[in-house]
C-alpha cells in the first residue's frame, strides 16, 4: 500500500510517528470534540495515576490532546500523545483522566525504516535530531512494506520525500547501513560524470491559445515564459494539465532539496550545459545549468535558471551536485521570439540594451511594464528555428501594440 502522510515526530529511539493524509479530517473532528468536552484547567484533587491510564493533557499551547500515562515519578508524569507520538513529562495539574475516546484508535502509526540498520544497532542521538529537523511536519510518501506481528508493533515502511528514498539518504550520510539500497543511485549526487540533461517543455498545438506567464525578459522580443498552471482545470488542454502536475511536484521536490542542500557534493566538473542546483539571490536551491566560466581567479561561473530563463554570475559555493530525481521534471522556462513587431528605425533613445544595442533601454522596461505580473495568453505561430508566439494581455490585445504607440517599436509585417 503506498499514501501520504505528515510526519508527526521522530521518537528517541528513531521510531517516526505518522498521521495518513486521509485520517486528517476525522482526527480533526474529534480534535473539536475534546475541546468542547473539556474547558478549564487539569484534574486539581490528588489522584493515583497509573502506567498506561488514559488521559487528556492540556499542551503548551493550550489545546487539550489524548494521551496515555508512560511513568509516574511524583508530581511529574510522563504522557505520550496518542496521535502524535511524541512523549513529555507533565505537572499532574495539566492531565485529566478519563475513559472518554479510548475506543477510537491512535491516528498517528509508529514506523521503522524497512530492512535500515543504524549504525551501533540503535539510532544515535545526532541522527534522531537530524531525522526529527528533516521530517516533522512534513508531507511524505508512504510505502508500507511489512505489517507488524503485534498489533501495537511497528509498522515497516520505505519513506520517500520528494521523491528520494529516506533509507537511501540516511545510508548515504553514515547514519545507517540500508540492506535494500538498489534505489541508492536515485540519490544522485554520484552522477557528475555521466552528463545527464534536462527535458524539454513539451509546447501545445501550433494556433491553440494558453495562459503563459513571462518570467524572463531578454529583449522585448526575446522572452522567457512559463506555461501558467493558475487556469480552470477543465479548460485546460492536456499539456497545460501536465505542465501543472509537473510546476507542483517540481516545487516539492525542491522544497525538500532546499532542507539537504549542504550534504550534496559541490561541483568540481564545470562543463557547458551541465545541471546542477545554484543558489540565487532569496538564498534559494534552484535548478539551473552552467554556461561559462567568466573568472578564474577567483572562479566565477554564468549559470541560468531552467525554471525561469534567468542569469547569474556565482562563484563555484553556490553551485552544487544536483539529485538525478529532478532531472524527471520538464524545465519550466521556455525561450520564444515575439512575433508582430521590430525596433523603431527612428527610435531617438540614447541608452540602449549593451547586447542588444537595436532596442532602447526604454523598450525593454515598457514591455517589462506590460507583461509583469499580468495574466497573458499566447498562441504559437512557427516552432523551428525558434518558438515565436503572438503574446496578448489581459485585454486580449497584443502587447507589443504599446511600444509601437509609444514609437519605441514598428509593426512588422
Amino acid at each position: 500500500k503506498i499514501f501520504q502522510a505528515v510526519v508527526s515526530c521522530v521518537g528517541g529511539d528513531g521510531t517516526i510517528y505518522i498521521i495518513p493524509k486521509s485520517f486528517e479530517t476525522a482526527l480533526n473532528k474529534l480534535m473539536a470534540e475534546i475541546q468542547n468536552t473539556f474547558r478549564g484547567l487539569g484534574l486539581l484533587i490528588p489522584y493515583c495515576w497509573k502506567k498506561g491510564e488514559a488521559c487528556v493533557v492540556r499542551g503548551s499551547d493550550t489545546v487539550w490532546y489524548r494521551a496515555k500515562i508512560v511513568e509516574v515519578s511524583g508530581s511529574i508524569l510522563q504522557v505520550q500523545y496518542v496521535d502524535r507520538g511524541y512523549i513529555e513529562s507533565i505537572p499532574q495539574c495539566h492531565l485529566y483522566p478519563t475513559t472518554f475516546y479510548t475506543g477510537i484508535p491512535p491516528f498517528c502509526i509508529p514506523c521503522q525504516l524497512y530492512k535500515t540498520l543504524p549504525i551501533g544497532n540503535f539510532w544515535q542521538q545526532d541522527a534522531v535530531d537530524y531525522l526529527q529537523e528533516l521530517l516533522k511536519n512534513e508531507e511524505v510518501e508512504i510505502h508500507v512494506e511489512e505489517l507488524p506481528e503485534n498489533p501495537w508493533g511497528k509498522l515497516s515502511i520505505s519513506l520517500y520525500f520528494g521523491g528520494m528514498s529516506l533509507s537511501s539518504f540516511m545510508a548515504y550520510q553514515k547514519y545507517c547501513v540500508a540492506e535494500d539500497c538498489q534505489d541508492i543511485q536515485k540519490l544522485g549526487v554520484f552522477e557528475g560524470d555521466l552528463s545527464p540533461s534536462y527535458l524539454l517543455q513539451p509546447l501545445p498545438v501550433p494556433g491553440e491559445t494558453f495562459p503563459v506567464t513571462v518570467t524572463h525578459l531578454v529583449s522585448p522580443k526575446e522572452v522567457y515564459i512559463c506555461l501558467d498552471s493558475s487556469g480552470s482545470l477543465t479548460k485546460r488542454s492536456a499539456t497545460e494539465r501536465a505542465a501543472s502536475h509537473d510546476s507542483e511536484s517540481l516545487n516539492k521536490a525542491l522544497k525538500w532539496c532546499n532542507k539537504i542542500v549542504k550534504t550534496l557534493p559541490h561541483l568540481t566538473n564545470f562543463k557547458k550545459e551541465l545541471p546542477c542546483l545554484a543558489e540565487y539571490v532569496d538564498g534559494l536551491w534552484y535548478r539551473a545549468k552552467l554556461l561559462s566560466i567568466t573568472q578564474l581567479v577567483p572562479v566565477q561561473i554564468l549559470v541560468q535558471f531552467v525554471d525561469y530563463g534567468t542569469y547569474l554570475v556565482a562563484p563555484t559555493s553556490r553551485l552544487r551536485h544536483i539529485p538525478c530525481h529532478l532531472l524527471k521534471y520538464p524545465v519550466q522556462a521556455v525561450r520564444v521570439l515575439l512575433a508582430g513587431f521590430k525596433p523603431a528605425s527612428d527610435d531617438k533613445n540614447v541608452e540602449r540594451i549593451p547586447y542588444s544595442p537595436e532596442w532602447s533601454l526604454k523598450a525593454l522596461w515598457t514591455m517589462v511594464d506590460c507583461v509583469e505580473g499580468k495574466r497573458l495568453s499566447a498562441s504559437i505561430l512557427t516552432v523551428s528555428p525558434d518558438v515565436t508566439i503572438s503574446l496578448y494581455g489581459d485585454d486580449k490585445n497584443l502587447v507589443h501594440l504599446k511600444l509601437i504607440e509609444m514609437g519605441l517599436a514598428e509593426l512588422d509585417e
